[in-house]
Protein backbone atom coordinates (compact mmCIF):
# COMPACT_ATOMS: atom_id res chain seq x y z
CA UNK A 1 0.00 0.00 0.00
CA UNK A 2 1.08 3.48 -0.71
CA UNK A 3 1.84 5.39 2.41
CA UNK A 4 -0.17 8.53 2.82
CA UNK A 5 1.81 11.66 3.48
CA UNK A 6 0.50 13.55 6.45
CA UNK A 7 -0.80 16.96 5.59
CA UNK A 8 1.16 19.90 6.83
CA UNK A 9 -0.69 22.36 8.96
CA UNK A 10 -0.02 26.06 8.79
CA UNK A 11 -0.78 28.48 11.56
CA UNK A 12 -2.89 31.41 10.54
CA UNK A 13 -0.79 34.58 10.35
CA UNK A 14 -0.89 36.55 13.54
CA UNK A 15 -2.55 39.88 13.10
CA UNK A 16 -0.33 42.75 14.20
CA UNK A 17 -1.24 44.21 17.54
CA UNK A 18 -3.29 47.35 17.13
CA UNK A 19 -1.21 50.45 17.62
CA UNK A 20 -1.87 52.29 20.82
CA UNK A 21 -4.00 55.32 20.11
CA UNK A 22 -1.97 58.48 20.17
CA UNK A 23 -3.84 61.08 22.12
CA UNK A 24 -2.83 64.61 21.35
CA UNK A 25 -2.30 66.50 24.60
CA UNK A 26 -4.89 69.11 25.43
CA UNK A 27 -3.38 72.58 25.60
CA UNK A 28 -4.80 74.61 28.49
CA UNK A 29 -4.05 78.27 29.11
CA UNK A 30 -4.45 79.31 32.74
CA UNK A 31 -4.49 83.09 33.17
CA UNK A 32 -5.18 85.57 35.95
CA UNK A 33 -6.88 88.83 35.06
CA UNK A 34 -7.70 91.94 37.01
CA UNK A 35 -8.35 95.42 35.70
CA UNK A 36 -6.85 94.68 32.26
CA UNK A 37 -8.68 91.89 30.39
CA UNK A 38 -6.52 92.75 27.36
CA UNK A 39 -3.64 90.67 28.74
CA UNK A 40 -5.73 87.58 27.98
CA UNK A 41 -6.38 88.44 24.33
CA UNK A 42 -2.79 89.60 23.86
CA UNK A 43 -1.42 86.34 25.29
CA UNK A 44 -3.68 84.19 23.09
CA UNK A 45 -2.73 86.23 20.01
CA UNK A 46 0.97 85.88 20.78
CA UNK A 47 0.68 82.11 21.30
CA UNK A 48 -1.22 81.67 18.05
CA UNK A 49 1.52 83.53 16.15
CA UNK A 50 4.42 81.52 17.51
CA UNK A 51 6.22 79.20 15.12
CA UNK A 52 4.77 76.64 15.27
CA UNK A 53 1.46 78.12 16.26
CA UNK A 54 0.14 77.26 19.73
CA UNK A 55 -3.65 77.46 20.05
CA UNK A 56 -5.09 76.53 23.46
CA UNK A 57 -7.95 74.03 23.47
CA UNK A 58 -9.22 75.49 26.74
CA UNK A 59 -8.77 78.83 28.44
CA UNK A 60 -9.15 78.96 32.22
CA UNK A 61 -9.39 82.43 33.74
CA UNK A 62 -9.06 83.15 37.46
CA UNK A 63 -10.33 86.54 38.53
CA UNK A 64 -12.39 88.55 41.04
CA UNK A 65 -15.94 89.80 40.78
CA UNK A 66 -14.58 93.13 39.58
CA UNK A 67 -12.43 91.37 36.99
CA UNK A 68 -15.44 89.41 35.80
CA UNK A 69 -17.44 92.62 35.29
CA UNK A 70 -14.64 94.11 33.20
CA UNK A 71 -14.29 90.96 31.07
CA UNK A 72 -18.01 90.84 30.39
CA UNK A 73 -18.08 94.50 29.45
CA UNK A 74 -14.92 94.58 27.35
CA UNK A 75 -14.68 91.10 25.80
CA UNK A 76 -18.21 89.70 25.74
CA UNK A 77 -20.29 92.77 24.88
CA UNK A 78 -20.39 93.74 21.16
CA UNK A 79 -19.44 97.34 20.41
CA UNK A 80 -22.45 97.51 18.08
CA UNK A 81 -25.25 95.17 16.88
CA UNK A 82 -23.39 94.62 13.59
CA UNK A 83 -20.23 93.34 15.27
CA UNK A 84 -19.36 90.18 17.15
CA UNK A 85 -17.95 90.63 20.62
CA UNK A 86 -14.17 90.77 20.95
CA UNK A 87 -13.88 87.15 22.10
CA UNK A 88 -15.67 85.86 19.00
CA UNK A 89 -13.66 88.19 16.79
CA UNK A 90 -10.43 86.90 18.32
CA UNK A 91 -11.52 83.28 17.70
CA UNK A 92 -12.45 84.14 14.11
CA UNK A 93 -9.08 85.77 13.43
CA UNK A 94 -7.17 82.80 14.87
CA UNK A 95 -9.35 79.81 13.95
CA UNK A 96 -10.68 81.09 10.61
CA UNK A 97 -14.16 81.25 9.06
CA UNK A 98 -15.25 77.95 10.63
CA UNK A 99 -14.51 79.12 14.15
CA UNK A 100 -18.09 78.54 15.30
CA UNK A 101 -17.69 74.83 14.67
CA UNK A 102 -14.17 74.64 16.10
CA UNK A 103 -13.90 73.40 19.68
CA UNK A 104 -10.57 75.08 20.36
CA UNK A 105 -10.21 78.36 22.24
CA UNK A 106 -13.07 77.43 24.51
CA UNK A 107 -13.27 79.71 27.53
CA UNK A 108 -14.28 77.87 30.70
CA UNK A 109 -16.72 79.48 33.09
CA UNK A 110 -14.79 82.19 34.88
CA UNK A 111 -13.35 80.95 38.16
CA UNK A 112 -13.93 83.53 40.86
CA UNK A 113 -11.55 83.61 43.81
CA UNK A 114 -13.55 83.16 47.00
CA UNK A 115 -12.85 83.35 50.72
CA UNK A 116 -14.80 82.38 53.86
CA UNK A 117 -16.95 85.16 55.28
CA UNK A 118 -17.24 84.71 59.07
CA UNK A 119 -20.30 86.98 59.20
CA UNK A 120 -22.34 84.77 56.88
CA UNK A 121 -20.63 81.45 57.43
CA UNK A 122 -20.23 81.04 53.66
CA UNK A 123 -17.45 81.40 51.14
CA UNK A 124 -18.07 84.36 48.85
CA UNK A 125 -16.36 85.62 45.67
CA UNK A 126 -13.88 88.40 46.34
CA UNK A 127 -13.93 91.82 44.73
CA UNK A 128 -10.36 92.55 45.82
CA UNK A 129 -7.70 91.41 48.32
CA UNK A 130 -7.46 93.63 51.35
CA UNK A 131 -6.59 91.38 54.30
CA UNK A 132 -4.05 88.68 55.07
CA UNK A 133 -6.89 86.15 55.29
CA UNK A 134 -8.06 87.09 51.78
CA UNK A 135 -4.52 86.79 50.46
CA UNK A 136 -4.22 83.33 52.06
CA UNK A 137 -7.53 82.31 50.46
CA UNK A 138 -6.27 83.58 47.11
CA UNK A 139 -3.07 81.50 47.45
CA UNK A 140 -5.07 78.35 48.31
CA UNK A 141 -7.45 78.97 45.40
CA UNK A 142 -4.62 79.37 42.89
CA UNK A 143 -2.87 76.27 44.23
CA UNK A 144 -5.98 74.17 43.66
CA UNK A 145 -6.42 75.48 40.11
CA UNK A 146 -2.85 74.57 39.24
CA UNK A 147 -3.03 71.22 41.05
CA UNK A 148 -6.18 70.21 39.18
CA UNK A 149 -4.50 70.83 35.82
CA UNK A 150 -0.98 69.47 36.34
CA UNK A 151 -2.24 66.16 37.73
CA UNK A 152 -3.86 65.35 34.37
CA UNK A 153 -1.13 63.76 32.18
CA UNK A 154 -3.13 64.60 29.05
CA UNK A 155 -2.91 68.36 29.70
CA UNK A 156 -0.09 70.58 28.52
CA UNK A 157 -0.34 73.67 30.70
CA UNK A 158 0.57 77.24 29.81
CA UNK A 159 0.28 79.72 32.67
CA UNK A 160 0.15 83.48 32.18
CA UNK A 161 1.00 85.75 35.10
CA UNK A 162 0.58 88.95 33.08
CA UNK A 163 -2.74 90.00 34.60
CA UNK A 164 -3.97 90.94 38.04
CA UNK A 165 -2.12 92.47 40.97
CA UNK A 166 1.57 91.79 41.51
CA UNK A 167 0.66 89.64 44.52
CA UNK A 168 -1.53 87.48 42.31
CA UNK A 169 1.24 86.96 39.76
CA UNK A 170 3.83 86.24 42.47
CA UNK A 171 1.61 83.63 44.12
CA UNK A 172 0.84 81.97 40.78
CA UNK A 173 4.57 81.81 40.03
CA UNK A 174 5.09 80.17 43.46
CA UNK A 175 2.33 77.64 42.74
CA UNK A 176 3.99 76.72 39.46
CA UNK A 177 7.36 76.32 41.16
CA UNK A 178 5.77 73.98 43.71
CA UNK A 179 3.55 71.93 41.37
CA UNK A 180 4.57 72.65 37.79
CA UNK A 181 6.15 70.09 35.47
CA UNK A 182 9.06 70.43 33.04
CA UNK A 183 6.60 70.33 30.14
CA UNK A 184 4.56 73.28 31.43
CA UNK A 185 5.16 76.90 30.47
CA UNK A 186 5.05 80.12 32.48
CA UNK A 187 4.63 83.27 30.41
CA UNK A 188 4.37 87.05 30.52
CA UNK A 189 3.17 89.26 27.68
CA UNK A 190 4.67 92.58 26.61
CA UNK A 191 3.19 95.15 24.22
CA UNK A 192 5.14 98.07 22.76
CA UNK A 193 4.23 101.66 23.64
CA UNK A 194 1.78 103.32 23.43
CA UNK A 195 -0.42 100.25 22.91
CA UNK A 196 0.16 99.16 26.50
CA UNK A 197 -1.26 102.41 27.89
CA UNK A 198 -4.58 102.22 29.71
CA UNK A 199 -5.47 105.71 28.48
CA UNK A 200 -5.95 104.60 24.87
CA UNK A 201 -9.44 105.21 23.51
CA UNK A 202 -10.60 102.59 22.76
CA UNK A 203 -8.18 100.17 24.37
CA UNK A 204 -5.86 97.83 22.50
CA UNK A 205 -6.66 94.09 22.66
CA UNK A 206 -5.00 92.47 19.63
CA UNK A 207 -3.72 93.73 16.25
CA UNK A 208 -6.76 92.67 14.18
CA UNK A 209 -9.40 93.98 16.55
CA UNK A 210 -12.48 95.46 14.84
CA UNK A 211 -11.83 99.07 15.82
CA UNK A 212 -8.43 99.90 14.38
CA UNK A 213 -8.06 103.62 15.02
CA UNK A 214 -7.00 104.34 18.60
CA UNK A 215 -6.36 107.71 20.21
CA UNK A 216 -3.57 108.31 22.72
CA UNK A 217 -3.88 110.57 25.74
CA UNK A 218 -2.12 113.38 23.85
CA UNK A 219 -4.57 113.14 20.93
CA UNK A 220 -2.45 111.20 18.44
CA UNK A 221 -4.11 108.56 16.24
CA UNK A 222 -2.52 105.11 15.98
CA UNK A 223 -3.57 101.89 14.27
CA UNK A 224 -3.98 98.62 16.17
CA UNK A 225 -2.17 96.67 13.42
CA UNK A 226 1.00 98.61 14.23
CA UNK A 227 1.26 96.97 17.64
CA UNK A 228 3.93 94.39 18.46
CA UNK A 229 3.18 91.71 21.03
CA UNK A 230 6.02 89.73 22.58
CA UNK A 231 5.45 86.65 24.71
CA UNK A 232 8.21 85.96 27.20
CA UNK A 233 8.76 82.58 28.81
CA UNK A 234 9.67 82.82 32.49
CA UNK A 235 11.98 80.04 33.74
CA UNK A 236 10.89 78.21 36.87
CA UNK A 237 12.31 75.31 38.85
CA UNK A 238 9.85 72.36 39.13
CA UNK A 239 10.43 71.64 42.80
CA UNK A 240 8.01 68.73 42.70
CA UNK A 241 10.92 66.67 41.36
CA UNK A 242 12.61 66.90 44.76
CA UNK A 243 9.65 65.49 46.67
CA UNK A 244 7.47 62.44 46.66
CA UNK A 245 4.53 62.81 44.30
CA UNK A 246 2.24 61.90 47.20
CA UNK A 247 3.34 65.07 48.97
CA UNK A 248 2.41 67.19 45.97
CA UNK A 249 -0.95 65.51 45.38
CA UNK A 250 -2.26 65.83 48.91
CA UNK A 251 -4.66 68.76 49.36
CA UNK A 252 -2.42 70.86 51.59
CA UNK A 253 -3.01 74.58 51.84
CA UNK A 254 -0.48 76.85 50.15
CA UNK A 255 1.21 77.66 53.46
CA UNK A 256 1.34 74.00 54.53
CA UNK A 257 2.80 72.91 51.19
CA UNK A 258 5.47 75.63 51.30
CA UNK A 259 6.45 74.57 54.84
CA UNK A 260 6.57 70.86 53.97
CA UNK A 261 8.65 71.57 50.88
CA UNK A 262 10.98 73.75 52.95
CA UNK A 263 11.45 70.84 55.34
CA UNK A 264 12.21 68.53 52.43
CA UNK A 265 14.76 70.98 51.05
CA UNK A 266 16.42 71.16 54.47
CA UNK A 267 16.57 67.36 54.58
CA UNK A 268 18.25 67.26 51.17
CA UNK A 269 20.72 69.95 52.24
CA UNK A 270 21.51 68.25 55.55
CA UNK A 271 22.46 65.02 53.77
CA UNK A 272 25.26 66.95 52.05
CA UNK A 273 26.62 68.69 55.16
CA UNK A 274 29.78 67.52 56.91
CA UNK A 275 30.40 69.06 60.35
CA UNK A 276 33.42 68.84 62.60
CA UNK A 277 33.28 70.41 66.10
CA UNK A 278 36.47 70.95 68.07
CA UNK A 279 36.67 70.35 71.83
CA UNK A 280 39.93 72.09 72.62
CA UNK A 281 39.51 75.18 70.49
CA UNK A 282 36.67 77.40 69.35
CA UNK A 283 36.30 76.21 65.80
CA UNK A 284 33.83 74.52 63.49
CA UNK A 285 34.55 73.00 60.11
CA UNK A 286 31.61 72.80 57.71
CA UNK A 287 32.20 71.16 54.35
CA UNK A 288 35.90 71.95 54.66
CA UNK A 289 35.36 75.61 55.63
CA UNK A 290 36.66 76.67 59.05
CA UNK A 291 34.60 79.07 61.16
CA UNK A 292 35.84 80.64 64.37
CA UNK A 293 33.23 80.82 67.15
CA UNK A 294 32.72 82.66 70.43
CA UNK A 295 32.78 80.85 73.78
CA UNK A 296 28.97 80.53 74.06
CA UNK A 297 28.68 79.46 70.41
CA UNK A 298 31.25 76.70 70.89
CA UNK A 299 29.51 75.51 74.06
CA UNK A 300 26.23 75.36 72.14
CA UNK A 301 27.71 73.45 69.18
CA UNK A 302 29.42 70.92 71.43
CA UNK A 303 26.17 70.42 73.35
CA UNK A 304 24.34 69.79 70.06
CA UNK A 305 27.03 67.50 68.63
CA UNK A 306 27.95 65.41 71.69
CA UNK A 307 26.19 62.00 71.58
CA UNK A 308 26.14 61.98 75.41
CA UNK A 309 23.64 64.86 75.43
CA UNK A 310 21.25 63.34 72.86
CA UNK A 311 18.73 62.05 75.43
CA UNK A 312 18.46 65.50 77.01
CA UNK A 313 18.22 67.27 73.63
CA UNK A 314 15.43 65.03 72.41
CA UNK A 315 13.21 66.15 75.30
CA UNK A 316 13.64 69.88 74.64
CA UNK A 317 11.01 71.56 72.47
CA UNK A 318 11.28 75.13 73.82
CA UNK A 319 14.38 77.29 73.93
CA UNK A 320 13.66 78.32 77.53
CA UNK A 321 13.87 74.66 78.58
CA UNK A 322 17.35 74.36 77.07
CA UNK A 323 18.98 76.91 79.37
CA UNK A 324 19.65 74.70 82.41
CA UNK A 325 20.92 71.66 80.45
CA UNK A 326 23.16 74.00 78.47
CA UNK A 327 24.47 75.63 81.65
CA UNK A 328 25.21 72.21 83.18
CA UNK A 329 27.02 71.14 80.03
CA UNK A 330 29.09 74.35 80.05
CA UNK A 331 30.12 73.64 83.66
CA UNK A 332 31.20 70.15 82.60
CA UNK A 333 33.38 71.66 79.87
CA UNK A 334 34.81 74.13 82.37
CA UNK A 335 35.78 71.26 84.63
CA UNK A 336 37.60 69.55 81.73
CA UNK A 337 39.89 72.54 81.11
CA UNK A 338 43.68 72.23 81.39
CA UNK A 339 44.47 74.06 84.67
CA UNK A 340 47.99 75.03 83.61
CA UNK A 341 47.05 76.06 80.07
CA UNK A 342 45.66 79.54 80.29
CA UNK A 343 44.98 79.54 76.52
CA UNK A 344 42.42 76.74 76.93
CA UNK A 345 39.12 78.39 75.97
CA UNK A 346 37.24 76.18 78.40
CA UNK A 347 38.37 78.43 81.26
CA UNK A 348 35.59 80.73 79.95
CA UNK A 349 33.11 77.96 79.09
CA UNK A 350 30.34 79.12 81.38
CA UNK A 351 26.78 80.35 80.82
CA UNK A 352 25.95 83.57 82.76
CA UNK A 353 22.99 83.63 85.15
CA UNK A 354 21.24 86.25 83.02
CA UNK A 355 21.19 83.93 79.99
CA UNK A 356 17.61 83.11 78.88
CA UNK A 357 15.59 81.91 75.91
CA UNK A 358 15.89 85.25 74.14
CA UNK A 359 19.66 85.21 74.68
CA UNK A 360 19.76 81.76 73.11
CA UNK A 361 17.84 82.91 70.03
CA UNK A 362 20.22 85.85 69.67
CA UNK A 363 23.19 83.50 70.00
CA UNK A 364 21.84 81.29 67.22
CA UNK A 365 21.21 84.28 64.95
CA UNK A 366 24.77 85.52 65.49
CA UNK A 367 26.10 82.07 64.65
CA UNK A 368 24.03 81.92 61.46
CA UNK A 369 25.42 85.33 60.53
CA UNK A 370 28.97 83.97 60.86
CA UNK A 371 28.07 80.99 58.71
CA UNK A 372 26.62 83.22 55.98
CA UNK A 373 29.70 85.44 56.07
CA UNK A 374 31.91 82.35 55.60
CA UNK A 375 30.17 81.44 52.33
CA UNK A 376 27.61 79.03 50.93
CA UNK A 377 29.36 75.84 52.11
CA UNK A 378 29.33 76.99 55.73
CA UNK A 379 25.83 78.51 55.46
CA UNK A 380 24.50 75.07 54.49
CA UNK A 381 24.60 74.20 58.21
CA UNK A 382 22.04 76.88 59.17
CA UNK A 383 18.83 74.90 58.39
CA UNK A 384 20.09 72.08 60.64
CA UNK A 385 20.50 74.29 63.71
CA UNK A 386 17.76 74.36 66.40
CA UNK A 387 14.45 75.82 65.29
CA UNK A 388 10.96 76.27 66.69
CA UNK A 389 9.77 73.03 68.29
CA UNK A 390 13.18 71.36 67.95
CA UNK A 391 16.37 71.87 69.96
CA UNK A 392 18.70 69.54 68.15
CA UNK A 393 21.18 69.35 65.29
CA UNK A 394 19.17 68.06 62.35
CA UNK A 395 22.00 66.04 60.80
CA UNK A 396 22.60 62.30 60.51
CA UNK A 397 25.16 61.06 63.09
CA UNK A 398 27.54 60.03 60.29
CA UNK A 399 27.80 63.69 59.22
CA UNK A 400 29.04 64.93 62.61
CA UNK A 401 32.56 64.50 64.00
CA UNK A 402 33.98 65.56 67.38
CA UNK A 403 37.73 66.23 67.59
CA UNK A 404 40.09 67.58 70.21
Amino acid sequence: MKKSTPKKSYAAPTAPAPAAPTTKPQIVLLAVTGMTPAVLTETIWALAHEKPSVIPDRVVVVTTTRGKELMERELFSPASPELDDLWQTLRSEILGPQHKSNSRLNLDTLRLISAPNPRTGRSEPLEDFRTSAENAAMADFLLEQVRGLVEAPSIKLIVSIAGGRKTLGALLYACMSLLGRETDRLTHVLVNEPFDHLGLAPRFYFPEQPIQQLTTTDGKSITARQARIDLGDIPFVPLRNLFERDLIRKPFSFTELVERCRQKVNEVVSRNVSLTVRRCRRELEINGVRVQTSNPQQVLMLFLADPATSAVRNQITKFDNAIEPLRAFAQKLHNQRSPNDLSDWRHEAQIPNSFNGESLRKLLNELKGKLRAAGDEAAALSPSLPAKGRFSLDLPPTSVTLRD
